[in-house]
């Protein structure tokens, strides 16, 4: 289990993380602590964890800026907050639980798990998020028809003919999406399920059409694998 606590009292952190070890022990394979947003947003650029524990009052800003933020990850989160009135708003962020300061362990133990019990169902996100002006929209994947990579960001086309703007790449989204999401090309990722007739095409060239009847260029080097995942 890999675990951030974001917290600016280093005294609240140091317990969380006391409470944490006494519960699951070796189970924790890394713990880190941040005490802002800034630097939260950096780990959690460059590293993987499973469970973030936010607390809502960080120096002044507000906790759910983080969440607004980090928009496409695998991780679930867990409020940790005196801040009870903020309960009913943090759920529509998605987070997993809201537990209240002072923290009581066997409190915390029923929101861990929470945490444990999706994990052993899978360890792939169910859904991806996006900024819609000042709102978080949750996207459940399968409402989505394939994904396409613009640069450092990507388009999400559903089902319904919308599309979204993401700002995590293709190579980050590959890692947290469940296996019918294929990379067919190297600017598309496709769910299969989505998918209808894999064509050739003269030149040697390949391409998948969907259900939707939307045709999609499919690298050479993918297309043996991709005709298999077919059947």
């Amino acid at each position: 289990m890999r675990i951030l606590i974001v917290e600016d009292e280093a005294v609240a952190a140091r317990g969380l993380e006391k409470l944490l070890r006494e519960i699951y022990g070796k189970e924790i394979t890394s713990l880190k602590m941040e005490r802002s947003l800034v630097g939260s947003e950096c780990f959690l650029e460059e590293h993987s964890v499973d469970l973030v524990f936010l607390d809502l009052n960080l120096d002044g800003r507000e906790g759910f800026d983080l969440l607004r933020n980090i928009i496409a990850e695998s991780f679930h989160t867990i409020i940790v907050s005196g801040m009870t009135e903020k309960a009913i708003q943090a759920f529509e962020f998605g987070v997993l639980d809201f537990v209240p300061k002072p923290i009581n362990k066997e409190r915390l133990t029923k929101a861990l798990q929470k945490w444990k019990n999706l994990a052993a169902n899978s360890r792939y996100t169910k859904f991806l998020s996006v900024k819609k002006e000042d709102k978080i929209e949750i996207i459940p994947i399968k409402e989505i028809c394939y994904i396409q990579g613009q640069d450092n960001y990507t388009l999400i086309h559903r089902k319904n003919g919308e599309t979204d703007t993401h700002r995590k790449t293709l190579d980050s989204l590959c890692k947290i999406l469940p296996s019918h999401f294929f990379r067919i090309h190297k600017s598309y990722l496709v769910n299969l399920r989505e998918g209808k007739f894999l064509k050739s095409k003269t030149g040697g060239k390949y391409t998948l059409e969907l259900k939707n009847e939307t045709e999609l260029p499919v690298s050479r080097k993918v297309y043996s694998e991709l005709k298999k995942r077919m059947g």
